[in-house]
């Protein structure tokens, strides 16, 4: 073989890397940091929580989304590894509130779902949950604060969708969040709040796609518990 040709065939090798390296990005518009309110959750299970929920908004999954279409779940990745050195933060705010010693199965989930298909920004296990951290406790990007500084506080008292909106975009730079509420009888309640951000998670956006009208989850105009 020639130099020519063997100048082609390294080329050739190349962009077959660069095709398969790229093959392995999976593409999204913007995150969905969700978070779920502990008693809501439990009083709308079929199977009992096992253990008292706490009066908190707690992480339920940090999920690279699409505007359209389908969101990207259950990319490629290296195999999950334990987090000991993350873990007593992760049980406080991430916890698995059906079952709080069954943690690491829920984190195993949202990591395999939805954390290996956040690259990039989050590049690996650990950016992805050490970035969820950040963002729940020194970013204060956790509903229960967002809510506690507008005077809504989880007294069980029934609230105008209007207010509850108002006051979380009061903490998102007024960006408008997703709520989802369910209805058991006579009672509805806020069972979970969306904060979204860009792809870069570097600023909050309008969550671009809000429970549709006729869904179950959809909150109503007055009379929502939390």
């Amino acid at each position: 073989m020639g130099f020519t040709g063997m100048i082609y065939m390294v080329t050739m090798v190349f962009s077959l890397i660069v095709l398969i390296l790229s093959s392995s990005t999976v593409g999204f518009d913007y995150f969905q940091f969700t978070q779920q309110y502990q008693p809501a959750v439990c009083n709308f299970t079929a199977t009992p929580c096992k253990d008292p929920p706490d009066k908190l908004f707690t992480v339920h999954g940090l999920w690279p989304s699409n505007a359209k279409g389908n969101d990207p779940e259950g990319c490629k990745t290296q195999k999950y590894q334990k987090m000991q050195i993350l873990e007593p933060q992760l049980e406080i705010i991430w916890p698995n509130v059906y079952n709080r010693t069954a943690n690491e199965v829920f984190w195993r989930k949202q990591w395999y779902k939805h954390g290996s298909c956040a690259s990039p920004p989050l590049q690996n296990q650990t950016h992805y949950f050490e970035t969820v951290i950040k963002m729940y406790r020194t970013q204060k990007q956790n509903v229960s604060y967002i809510l506690s500084k507008a005077n809504i506080e989880p007294k069980g008292e029934k609230r105008t969708r209007v207010d509850i909106e108002n006051a979380i975009r009061g903490g998102t730079n007024n960006m408008v969040p997703k709520l989802k509420c369910q209805t058991n009888g006579r009672m509805t309640a806020l069972v979970e709040v969306t904060l979204c951000s860009d792809s870069n998670l570097t600023q909050f956006i309008n969550c671009p796609r809000p429970i549709p009208p006729g869904s179950p989850y959809l909150c109503p105009t007055n009379n929502i518990q939390y």
